[in-house]
């Protein structure tokens, strides 16, 4: 094997310049958790000395990887074509030995199965995080899927996330860590928020003065739950509210004219806004009494709710997925039974019939809970922490390297 084939270790690293780690995404584009992590790990790396280098194939993020000081590579990383899956491997493999890529991190599994081959044949350490989870109706399916479990160390974005992991693939349970999301608590604080950016907000949205106000934040998309939340609105008696719906419709026209069927059809158009999406969503949270996540599918994770928190804003989910581990139920928050309308009526009622004092004292333990356990801080900290037991050279049982 040739030098440039050889993996790099920690004491050349350490030795001859900074360690590099290559992240690999489909795209740089709509700013999802899996795009927002990337970012944010690239800055992180910048900081800490590392050298952040990220591989896709481009997007309107772009920009943001290069403000956070990375470089960015092009290549057609989204493709789940075989034959271009084997020549972006190639690619991979050569990106890797010319600018010496000590770690390349999967994020996504087209890149994956690419910078696994590419691993293999340069020596590079190999890992992958799970951003969520990934049907398996069929063993392809089930197969394609497999690669995210075969880096030397896979991350679970929460403990749901590596449950998923656990019942679904084998792997040795030794190579699993959970990362879970990070909110940007210098960002996500009611002190970084003036008054003027809520009035601005509130005229956008057209808010009535003295009236209370629910929020959903999500994409239009079918699982994100608005039509739940829209049939839960006709089990509500009072009038003192409106109801925003923060999200950008993505091309799914049809979608949103069903929603505004669904409107009329419950005589909610007095009391609905469709928002479309939001730039300044501190603001946004803070100009909500109520933040509702009703996704019909488990989330993952489920940012919006811990951004919300960390805004000091109680929050109303189904009770499944990620929300279990980042509501406290009744302290910062109301978890109702997945797809009831009703319950999540009763809920959101409860929420808007808080007290002053009582909003106040479930504000401060929301803010708490996240500083705690859910800030961007320890995001980074957490996975720098799985690169630097790779780069020291700890083999684990079941690692394909």
């Amino acid at each position: 094997m040739s030098n440039a084939d050889k993996p790099n270790t920690l004491a050349n690293a350490e030795k001859d310049k900074a360690p590099t780690v290559l992240q690999v995404i489909p795209q740089i584009d709509v700013p999802g958790g899996t795009e927002r992590a990337t970012v944010e790990i690239a800055k992180a790396l910048a900081a800490a000395g590392w050298r952040p280098l990220v591989a896709s194939a481009g997007g309107t993020m772009l920009h943001q990887i290069q403000q956070v000081g990375a470089q960015h590579f092009s290549l057609p990383l989204k493709n789940k074509n075989p034959i271009q899956i084997g020549r972006n491997a190639s690619q991979l493999a050569r990106l890797i030995r010319a600018e010496g890529v000590d770690i390349i991190h999967a994020r996504s599994r087209a890149p994956a199965w690419s910078a696994y081959y590419a691993a293999k044949k340069t020596g590079c350490h190999f890992i992958t995080t799970f951003h969520g989870t990934y049907g398996n109706s069929s063993a392809l399916k089930r197969h394609y899927n497999s690669i995210m479990v075969r880096g030397e160390r896979v991350i679970a974005n929460s403990q749901f996330t590596a449950n998923h992991i656990r019942h679904t693939y084998p792997m040795d349970e030794e190579r699993l860590r959970v990362v879970r999301r990070g909110v940007d608590m210098s960002v996500f604080s009611t002190d970084s928020v003036p008054q003027a950016r809520l009035v601005q907000l509130a005229g956008q949205w057209r808010l009535p003065d003295g009236k209370a106000v629910v929020m959903l934040p999500g994409r239009l998309t079918a699982w994100k739950g608005h039509s739940i939340l829209l049939d839960a609105l006709t089990f509500l008696s009072r009038d003192d509210y409106v109801t925003v719906l923060v999200g950008d419709e993505q091309g799914r026209e049809s979608y949103r004219r069903q929603l505004e069927r669904q409107v009329e059809k419950n005589n909610l158009a007095h009391i609905v806004r469709f928002a479309g999406p939001c730039r300044d969503m501190p603001a946004a949270y803070m100009s909500a009494d109520v933040v509702v996540n009703a996704s019909t599918k488990p989330e993952a994770f489920g940012r919006v709710i811990v951004e919300a928190q960390a805004m000091g804003r109680p929050v109303v989910a189904f009770d499944h997925g990620g929300a279990r581990e980042t509501i406290l139920e009744g302290r910062t928050g109301l978890l109702v039974e997945p797809g009831d309308a009703r319950a999540l009526a009763h809920a959101i009622d409860s929420a808007l019939d808080l007290s002053i004092e009582q909003r106040k004292a479930m504000a401060q333990v929301a803010m708490n809970h996240v500083r705690e356990n859910f800030t961007l801080q320890r995001m980074c900290s957490d996975t720098l922490v799985v690169y630097e037991e790779i780069l020291a050279g700890r083999k684990l049982p079941g690692a394909t390297q």
